[in-house]
């Protein structure tokens, strides 16, 4: 883990005398829809809820926490950069995603490899060598977790974002035609960034809640796939990698 040697950095993340370490595994929901599902089953199990400024965690019997919202990407990189002082080292998470891809449609489930970065937050956590990804032996864990569950996954490169309402359909095509991405979310490459930077293991699952491929934009987030499938997704994560 990077431990901030510089003394030039001001404020340094950290965990602070009255707060208690939490697992090392854990998922980050950065959407409110699933971060208000989780964490309400979560507190009806009698799980832990532990402060955290900017958004809510729950730690269950010392072994697992999930936590959120936290959407765009310095709010993620925030709650990361906490959940990594007190103690997270292997972190998850778990969003939506707009696909740019005609290989991709509401509904199906992205894993990603690569993350390339539009968002303003990235750059404060650069280090020399090829573009930020996520950690490969757990990628690759959670992609077989979901095969192996019947949820097909699909793996591509991701650009994130903050200003979703200024996408243009030219700059978008370039994306997807020139760099290969396949989908755009709002937090992803931060994320990516910021375990890299501290030397913790991440991932993302990411679920196409839109189509922005072609001359429309197909919004799907009530559609009943899409519901379902994040509802598995999110399932099968908890259940299976998380603690174990």
């Amino acid at each position: 883990m990077n431990t901030e040697a510089d003394p030039d950095i001001v404020i340094y993340p950290r965990k602070n005398k009255n707060e208690k370490d939490i697992p090392e595994e854990g998922i980050l929901f950065v959407n409110p829809t699933e971060a208000s599902i989780e964490l309400n089953k979560w507190q009806e199990k009698g799980a832990e809820q532990r402060f955290l400024f900017n958004s809510s965690l729950y730690v269950q019997e010392g072994e697992k926490f999930i936590c959120g919202p936290a959407i765009g990407a310095p709010m993620a990189a925030l709650t990361l950069e906490k959940l990594i002082a007190l103690g997270a080292k292997k972190i998850i998470l778990f969003g939506w995603c707009g696909a740019l891809s005609r290989q991709l449609q509401v509904g199906d489930i992205l894993v990603p490899h690569l993350a390339l970065s539009g968002e303003g937050t990235s750059r404060y956590y650069e280090l020399a060598g090829s573009p930020a990804g996520p950690d490969e032996v757990l990628r690759s864990k959670i992609t077989m977790l979901l095969n192996k569950n019947g949820l097909e996954v699909h793996d591509g490169c991701v650009w994130s974002t903050d200003a979703v309402y200024r996408e243009k359909r030219s700059f978008l095509t370039i994306l997807h035609k020139e760099q290969g991405v396949d989908a755009i979310d709002m937090e992803f490459s931060a994320l990516c960034s910021v375990a890299r930077f501290r030397g913790v293991s991440f991932a993302a699952v990411l679920v196409v809640s839109d189509e922005i491929w072609g001359g429309s934009w197909r919004p799907g987030f009530s559609s009943k796939v899409f519901k379902k499938r994040t509802a598995d997704a999110r399932q099968l994560l908890i259940n299976n990698i998380i603690g174990r």
